[in-house]
């Protein structure tokens, strides 16, 4: 899992990454913010385990990488593998993906969220009970 850093200090370094976010982040987090994509919720910047995930479904598991130059083949390995290991399903698209065709990757990804379990299956939010006999007609 490479070198253990504090969680202070991931959860600094992930704050600040989500005060200065990449372009292609801003793209796609201007269509996974407020649960925009299918109804799921996303978080930016997330800390799981020693690595930060660029956006997250906790609902689903799913993780959601954006790959821009600085991305390390070898390191990207190694944190997928953790991540799979922990049971999340981890997602990989280019700053060229995001650029060239952001309806494509977001069609992905909701394919993707459609087809994982829930991670807490029952927690769905109940229907709203019929309006009769509530003081309604």
């Amino acid at each position: 899992m490479g070198t253990m850093v504090e969680p202070a200090e991931l959860a600094k370094r992930a704050t600040c990454l989500r005060n200065a976010p990449t372009p292609f982040e801003k793209i796609i987090w201007k269509h996974l913010s407020r649960s925009q994509l299918g109804g799921y919720k996303f978080r930016r910047q997330q800390v799981i385990g020693n690595f930060i995930v660029d956006f997250f479904c906790p609902s689903k598991g799913l993780v959601i990488e954006i790959d821009g130059d600085t991305h390390n083949d070898a390191r990207d390995r190694s944190r997928d593998s953790y991540l799979q290991n922990q049971g999340f399903a981890v997602l990989h698209f280019t700053n060229r993906d995001v650029g060239a065709n952001v309806h494509g990757v977001l069609e992905m990804i909701l394919s993707r969220l459609q087809s994982l379990p829930d991670r807490w299956p029952g927690l769905a939010p109940t229907p709203t009970p019929p309006l009769k006999g509530r003081g309604f007609i």
